[in-house]
């Protein structure tokens, strides 16, 4: 099972180096990339520590993950499953899970920190790292922006992109990134991905993402 390979902190989610295009004898690894990584998730989930979401947003009364190394916490949708960090890459410090119906694809949402940014450069930092990571999990890909705006997470300044992908084989997919100024020296990140999205799945990533709160 390949895994994405573990990269040094840096201030964004992680942006891997630029790697020129691979013989298409590749593409194997290529298609299972964004499932790969769910399933490695999904091996080594457990339970985090867990509070309860007491707005009115649609997920409200889910469990939460509380993220003390990002300083965030978001809900748990019903039949997703959480991860403590130990088998993420380095950028990443906690991530929730599902599988697709058919046991292919499915989606995750994970969760990490970073160096500080400022307000006026969150709209360049926050498309430059989706559009780094859609060509790392879509290296034959193109990805088109379908939504990019200005948001705030309890408060705090935020930014939000979010990522239609499609490759060659005409294999789909989807990526939400919401970046978190935390003041300071330091941010946060959400990165939702979805792999083959089925009907309603795109609008779970969304509604976690939305559901984040800084600690």
């Amino acid at each position: 099972m390949t895994t994405p390979p573990a990269v040094s902190p840096s201030p964004l989610p992680p942006v891997p180096p630029h790697q020129p295009r691979r013989p298409r004898t590749r593409r194997a690894w290529i298609v299972g990339a964004v499932a790969a990584l769910v399933l490695v998730l999904v091996a080594g989930a457990s339970v985090w520590w867990l509070n309860r979401d007491e707005d009115d947003s649609p997920l409200a009364g889910r469990p939460r993950v509380t993220d003390d190394s990002a300083g965030l916490s978001y809900a748990i949708p019903e039949g997703w499953k959480s991860n403590d960090g130990k088998d993420l890459i380095q950028a990443f410090t906690s991530s929730i899970t599902t599988k697709d119906s058919g046991g292919r694809g499915g989606a995750a949402v994970l969760a990490g920190r970073g160096r500080g940014i400022e307000e006026p450069d969150l709209k360049r930092r926050t498309e430059t790292a989706a559009r780094s990571n859609a060509e790392f999990f879509y290296p034959d890909g193109r990805s088109t922006v379908e939504e990019s705006r200005a948001t705030t997470v309890s408060g705090h300044p935020a930014y939000t992109v979010a990522l239609d992908v499609r490759d060659d084989s005409g294999r789909a997919g989807r990526m939400r990134l919401t970046i978190v100024t935390r003041g300071g020296d330091r941010s946060a990140f959400l990165l939702g991905v979805t792999e083959s999205p089925e009907p309603g799945d795109n609008e779970v990533v969304d509604a976690v993402l939305a559901s984040a709160a800084t600690e």
